[in-house]
């Protein structure tokens, strides 16, 4: 019976050691994801900021050319002002 009790001591001391050995290896890996999900948000964000500056440059790319075609014909593009505006009345009685 005394052998069982000291038998069963080092077995609890072994996996405690494991346990602990666990642990660490877990905290490992939870410091891992921190460090890849914090490089995710970096390369979401950029592809974010790309995104914006190429929407940004297309919006006053065509914004120049709706000046441009403004300036070579105004008649032509104050008269579709007109319809538009005409059709929106229209709808907007309704």
């Amino acid at each position: 019976m005394v052998e069982k009790k000291f038998s069963a001591v080092p077995n609890e001391a072994v996996a405690e050691i494991e346990a602990s050995a666990a642990r660490v290896d877990l905290d490992n890996q939870i410091a891992e994801l921190r460090a890849e999900i914090a490089r995710l948000t970096e390369s979401v964000s950029a592809i974010g900021s790309g995104a914006k500056a190429v929407v940004t440059s297309e919006a006053e790319v065509l914004a120049e050319r709706l000046r441009e075609r403004i300036r070579e014909e105004p008649v032509s593009t104050l008269l579709a002002i007109a319809g538009v505006s005409f059709v929106i009345g229209l709808l907007a009685r309704r």
